[in-house]
Parts: structure tokens; C-alpha cells; sequence
């Protein structure tokens, strides 16, 4: 009687990772950013980076408030205008005027810093994914793609943190600028009244924002069908545009 033939074992199934905790995304952004992207494939929560962001933006808004004051900011920036000239002819009781009235807009917006992130996140999040879906065709979904971008965006933490501490260290609150306040790109050590656009387009070259970009290049290829290549490409491309406009127009102001 002939032995019956041994069929070949099936491969065992390949475990499922297990999923990860709020906690844990955070975390592995900044050490094994893969981990936390693919992990958005089976939940697209976006309310632990949004909460950390949000909470250590206050703090560095409140730290500016206490430490430099707004009215000093935007007196600085004042000056740095191309108003200047004529803000200084003015009388001052206008002067006081409008350095108050600009200083109470510019601390509710600055307060405001956790509904104005989430709206940031949005449109960066649609920009992205409708980009990418019709460059690409990542078939990218808006729900995942705000996740990514909120993920993407922790490494703006690590410059807040630093700037609250350069703010408490002893800052000398004439020299801060607002809108470049560390020393993370080598636009900080220029003059940004000198020449503006160039100013703005070398503060392109900022380590917080290229990590930000490559985070966003690895999350869209981990939870979409684009190549990291193509992502980063694309980040990166709509980054210029933005730093091109928005340094033509502070050389106009």
C-alpha cells in the first residue's frame, strides 16, 4: 500500500504589529517614525500630537509674554518695517495707538495658537494629499493624511522648548524676532532688516522644518501608495513656494 504523499506546511501567518499607544506614537516620531506612520493605517487619532503641540505652544506664547512682551515685539517689528519712517512722524498718541491696538490682536491670535495649529494642519493636510493623490496617485485619505501632518509637526516642539529656554536664560528682548526666534537656520545670525527676501529664503534652510519635511515623506509613503522619494519631493517643493511668497512679501512691507 503506497504512503500517502506529505503535503508542504503552510507558512505561518505574519503576526500583525501590535498597535500603538498615544504615548508611544509620540515617541517613536522622533526615534522610529515608520513605527508611528503605519500604525495610522489601522487609526488615524491625531489628538496626541495636536495636545502636546498645543499645550508647549502656550507655554512658549506665555513665555514671550512674560519674558520679552508683546508690545516689545511688535515695536521691533515696527521698526524693522518699511513703515518705520512714517510711523516715527506720526504723533505720539497715534504711535501709542496703534502699538497697543496691534499688540491686543497680536496676543488673542498668539493665544489662540491650538484652534489656529488645527487649522494649519488642515489645509497642509488637503494641499498634500490633493497633490500627491493626482501627481502620484498615492490614493491618499484626508482623515489619515491631518495624522500625518500632526505627527509630522512634533519636531516644532523641540524648537519651542528651546526657545522658552533661551527666553528664561536672559534674552535681550530688543534683539528677539518673533518670526525667527532660534537659532536653528543661519538666518538668525543675519540682519532681517537688511535684505528681506534674501533673509527669508535662507531661513528656509531650518532644521526644524527639513525634519518636519522628511517626517511628512515618511508618513505618506507608510500609509498611502506614494514613494518616500516622490513624497519628500513634493513637501518639498510646495515648502519653496511658500518660503518664495513669503518672502517676497516681507520685502515689500
Amino acid at each position: 500500500m503506497a504512503a500517502a504523499p506529505v503535503l508542504p506546511a503552510s507558512p505561518a501567518p505574519t503576526p500583525e504589529p501590535a498597535p500603538l499607544s498615544e504615548g508611544a506614537r509620540i515617541i517613536d516620531t522622533f526615534i522610529a517614525p515608520s513605527k508611528t506612520f503605519t500604525d495610522l493605517r489601522r487609526s488615524a487619532a491625531w489628538w496626541g500630537p495636536w495636545l502636546l503641540i498645543s499645550i508647549v505652544s502656550l507655554l512658549f506664547v506665555y513665555a514671550m509674554d512674560r519674558q520679552i512682551g508683546f508690545e516689545q515685539i511688535i515695536k521691533s517689528g515696527i521698526s524693522r518695517s518699511a513703515r518705520a519712517d512714517q510711523f516715527d512722524k506720526l504723533p505720539a498718541d497715534r504711535q501709542a495707538k496703534q502699538i497697543q491696538t496691534i499688540t491686543t490682536f497680536t496676543r488673542t491670535l498668539a493665544y489662540a495658537s491650538p484652534v489656529l495649529t488645527l487649522l494649519y494642519i488642515a489645509v497642509a493636510a488637503l494641499v498634500l494629499m490633493v497633490t500627491l493623490n493626482l501627481v502620484a496617485g498615492a490614493g491618499a485619505r484626508f482623515p489619515t493624511s491631518f495624522a500625518v501632518v500632526a505627527y509630522a509637526f512634533l519636531p516644532g516642539v523641540v524648537g519651542a522648548i528651546l526657545g522658552i529656554t533661551s527666553m528664561f536664560a536672559g534674552i535681550n528682548p530688543e534683539g528677539f524676532n518673533a518670526n525667527n526666534p532660534m537659532a536653528t537656520n543661519p538666518a538668525y545670525f543675519m540682519d532681517p532688516a537688511s535684505n528681506k527676501f534674501l533673509y527669508g529664503m535662507v531661513s528656509a534652510l531650518d532644521v526644524i522644518s527639513i525634519w518636519t519635511i522628511v517626517l511628512l515623506g515618511i508618513g505618506f509613503a507608510c500609509t498611502s501608495k506614494v514613494k518616500r522619494s516622490t513624497a519628500i519631493i513634493v513637501v518639498t517643493v510646495w515648502y519653496l513656494l511658500w518660503k518664495v511668497g513669503s518672502a517676497g512679501l516681507a520685502s515689500l512691507s
